[in-house]
């Protein structure tokens, strides 16, 4: 699993060369703020990375104008959002994720390809559970 992780990494990373220069980091960090995680120690379980490498991360994010943060009503708590800009880069990588997906069908069927993902989304759901609860993040909310 861990070979066919990096072939499908690094397909994707030149497709978005062809697109980009932002790392694939950065765009996982969009990605990750767009699906609701708004707070930087929830983008670092997410992402699987320390503390200190996600904030200067977030950091490059808010300086190319990709992120924004803003204070909730509890001051200690930053939230994170995607600028318009964030969202354009946001795009690309989606975009890219299609175009990988259609470059799995060239080599499995459709019916292989549902399998597949279910297999996929089983394993994710035992991972998951067996990793019990999601702790709430700094500002009150759980990580999807």
């Amino acid at each position: 699993m861990a070979s066919l992780r990096r072939a499908v990494r690094r397909r994707l990373t030149e497709r978005l060369g062809e697109r980009t220069s932002r790392p694939f980091m950065q765009l996982l960090a969009l990605k990750s703020i767009a699906d609701g995680v708004r707070s930087q120690s929830a983008i670092a379980e997410r992402l699987i990375v320390d503390a200190p490498a996600v904030s200067r991360l977030v950091a490059r994010l808010e300086e190319d104008g990709l992120v924004k943060r803003s204070t909730a009503e509890d001051r200690r708590c930053v939230r994170l959002e995607l600028s318009p800009a964030g969202q354009a880069e946001l795009n690309l990588l989606r975009d890219a994720l299609l175009w990988m997906d259609e470059e799995l069908l060239r080599y499995l069927s459709t019916r292989e390809m549902e399998e597949l993902k279910r297999l996929m989304a089983k394993l994710q759901t035992g991972l998951m559970q067996a990793r019990g609860p999601v702790p709430l993040d700094s500002c009150g909310s759980s990580d999807s």
